[in-house]
């Protein structure tokens, strides 16, 4: 039987257990309560982890530390040269990306504690780069709540600066931050870091409500219509139903409620109801269909929020590896 892939939590809580609790203790002294508190639980968790499974934790362990070290003393050229010689050239690009990605989120991580209308209060009145720039930083649905409130014009001048943003310098992120809150000005990166573009915008949109999800689009496309083509390419969207495979619609439809289908249909045009159609059992079908029939005045906003919670349903499973979606036509799939 193949062992069970450890989550992150549980490689740090495998480490914590092998350094024992002297050096655990060490360790323990850099971390805030709620990271203890997580931590700890998922320490008292862990049950049996293999010594094959440690072993290769620690050695993962050890060169996050090496890469963090060289990151933070010399840079992301010092740092390269440095893994690069120990690792290898592949080894060690996966190291910087993941190291400097870690060390990029933990600007601003005190907004993701906060909720998003003191997010929206903070930020309302900054302009549309700063805005763009710390949303970018926050988590995709946060933001989303935040994109959701602001004034058109605003909303669009800020989903353009996130697309098109690519990267931003360590000062000019801790100047905006010390500014929101000074407290939190740990900035250690000493290159620029990859921040929003367009995958970025495109998790934000995608945790809008449709309503706003299209009124953007559509202002959007008069003022640049190439720009919301590639945003809307890794979006995924109620309609890109038709465009997934059929093992990938009838496992979707298993988790989703029926309530959801029938309203989700309701306003659903006639490709993506023949897709949703051909991947049911006949009894399932019959069933929906007679619910369509005595399902009568709808909101619009209620079917819109039925097919957001439909694309939510799928949104999870394609994050959990049990489905696949295709985006922009990029993909290929092997059967």
């Amino acid at each position: 039987m193949a062992e069970q892939e450890l989550t992150t939590t549980q490689k740090a809580a495998t480490v914590i257990v092998a350094l024992g609790t002297d050096k655990a203790s060490q360790i323990y002294q850099y971390m805030n309560a709620d990271e203890l508190e997580q931590l700890t639980i998922e320490v008292a968790r862990l049950g049996y982890v293999t010594p094959e499974q440690t072993e290769q934790v620690l050695e993962d362990f050890y060169q996050m530390c090496m890469a963090n070290k060289a990151i933070t003393e010399g840079g992301l050229e010092y740092a390269r040269t440095v893994l690069q010689k120990a690792f290898g050239d592949q080894e060690a690009e996966l190291l910087l990306n993941k190291v400097t990605k870690a060390l990029s989120n933990r600007s601003f991580a005190f907004l993701n504690k906060t909720d998003a209308k003191t997010l929206l209060s903070t930020l309302q009145h900054e302009r549309a780069q700063t805005i763009a720039l710390v949303l970018s930083y926050v988590e995709p649905d946060k933001a989303a709540a935040v994109l959701e409130e602001l004034p058109t014009q605003k909303k669009l001048r800020v989903v353009k600066d996130i697309a098109r943003m690519e990267s931003a310098s360590p000062a000019a992120v801790k100047m905006i931050e010390d500014e929101l809150q000074k407290k939190f000005s740990n900035i250690i990166v000493t290159e620029n870091v990859q921040i929003g573009g367009l995958d970025h915008i495109a998790a934000i949109m995608n945790n809008l409500e449709r309503s706003s999800e299209k009124a953007i689009f559509d202002g959007l496309s008069v003022k640049d219509e190439n720009l919301a083509e590639e945003i809307r390419k890794r979006m995924f969207v109620f309609e890109d139903i038709v465009h997934m495979d059929d093992r990938s619609v009838q496992r979707f439809i298993r988790d989703c409620d029926m309530r959801d289908i029938v309203l989700a249909l309701k306003g659903a045009n006639k490709d993506v109801m023949n897709k949703l159609y051909s991947n049911m059992s006949t009894r399932m079908r019959q069933n929906i269909e007679e619910d369509l029939e005595i399902t009568t005045n709808v909101r619009i906003r209620d079917v819109e929020e039925a097919q957001q919670r439909i694309v939510g349903v799928i949104r999870d499973l394609e994050e959990r590896n049990q489905i696949i979606i295709l985006k922009g036509g990029k993909d290929e799939i092997i059967a």
